[in-house]
């Protein structure tokens, strides 16, 4: 039991904790995600083989067909869904073939930045640490808070905060990014014009009369 003035600590750090493969993996996550430290990957880590583990435990079970297994199924899939984790259809496979990176992408930091109120993880962080965030009515200020499924729409810049306003300049600077990548994709959406195409213009331009041949020339004196 341990101590109450001294929690146990809520993660798994690496057995082996000089692998370059596994340095290396954990430094790219923490740049995708703008991570601060080590441990909240270390955090993400110990969440995902939880639920690995009751999975595999539910798979393992020899006679599915039994009401307590087939209910306690059931509240897993129904739990993982409400979290954001997996879809209405899934199976337990599906818990099975979670990533890490799906478990990080459930904090308010990265559903603050997919949602498009900021402009990259670096800056979700910050909006969230400096209580320009809430959900619903009540600010949070915890990059690391899961945010459930029925959370997602209530995430919003906070009511006292200054960027509430649509005038501020990042909410300006998030707009014109949002509508040049609109635009980009316009640009590249638009067909290309074949060769035969082409030419017919070609074969037009050179057919249509000249400048010098539609104005009007003076008479002579």
């Amino acid at each position: 039991m341990g101590h109450p003035k001294f929690s146990r600590p809520k993660y798994d750090s690496p057995a082996h904790p000089w692998k370059a493969a596994r340095i290396e993996e954990e430094h790219a996550i923490r740049t995708n995600h703008g991570l601060k430290t080590m441990k909240e990957i270390w955090k993400a880590k110990s969440v995902l083989r939880r639920f690995r583990g009751q999975a595999m435990k539910l798979i393992g079970r020899v006679d599915m067909t039994a009401e307590h297994w087939q209910g306690e199924r059931q509240d897993m899939l129904l739990s993982m869904y409400n979290k954001g984790f997996i879809a209405n259809d899934a199976t337990l496979d599906d818990v099975l073939s979670l990533a890490v990176e799906d478990v990080l992408n459930r904090r308010l930091q990265a559903q603050v930045y997919y949602k498009g109120l900021a402009m990259s993880m670096k800056q979700a962080r910050q909006l969230v640490v400096h209580g320009h965030i809430s959900i619903g009515d009540q600010k949070v200020t915890i990059p690391s808070y899961p945010v459930s499924r029925s959370e997602e729409e209530e995430i919003t810049y906070a009511l006292g905060s200054d960027l509430h306003s649509e005038n501020h300049s990042i909410r300006q600077s998030i707009e014109g990014v949002r509508q040049s990548a609109e635009y980009g994709e316009e640009e590249t959406s638009k067909p290309e014009v074949t060769k035969d195409e082409a030419e017919v213009i070609a074969e037009a331009v050179a057919a249509a009369p000249s400048a010098e041949d539609t104005i009007p020339k003076e008479s002579e004196a």
